[in-house]
């Protein structure tokens, strides 16, 4: 069988608008350090970096020419009816001290819910790219 042969997930890919100022949002708003900067790749007209968190990386791309991310997009519940890939999901043990560090560092907040008994938190980066924070009741 092929799927035996799946080992783990690598990393998420991520367009962005500004290399520096992405590299520095994420550090600031969710830990993650730049682990591989690949510079500018001329096939793809773009500047590749990696950055991880906790064993987790994301593949930050800067194309030349990005293009803007559409309107029903930055929307939760409007994103998720559009086939593809939506968002990165992040557990988290604090959801209030995490949001009262996102109220003080600007970070745009999209939607917060309760999902059973689950708080949950999405976000967008300083892209437009939502992210979800997930707290899961403690044990």
């Amino acid at each position: 069988m092929a799927t035996s042969n799946i080992k783990q997930a690598l990393h998420t890919g991520i367009s962005v608008y500004n290399m520096q100022e992405s590299l520095e949002w994420y550090k600031k708003n969710l830990g993650f350090e730049l682990v591989k900067d690949d510079g500018y790749t001329p096939p793809l007209k773009a500047k590749i970096c990696f950055i991880e968190h906790d064993g987790y990386q994301i593949e930050l791309f800067e194309y030349d020419d990005p293009k803007p991310i559409p309107e029903d997009r930055l929307m939760p519940n409007t994103d998720l009816q559009t086939v593809g890939t939506k968002h990165l999901a992040l557990a988290v043990d604090d959801m209030e001290a995490v949001k009262k560090d996102f109220v003080a560092n600007g970070v745009d907040i999209a939607h917060e819910v309760h999902m059973g008994a689950d708080s949950v938190m999405f976000i967008r980066d300083c892209n437009g790219v939502l992210i979800e924070l997930i707290q899961a009741p403690q044990e």
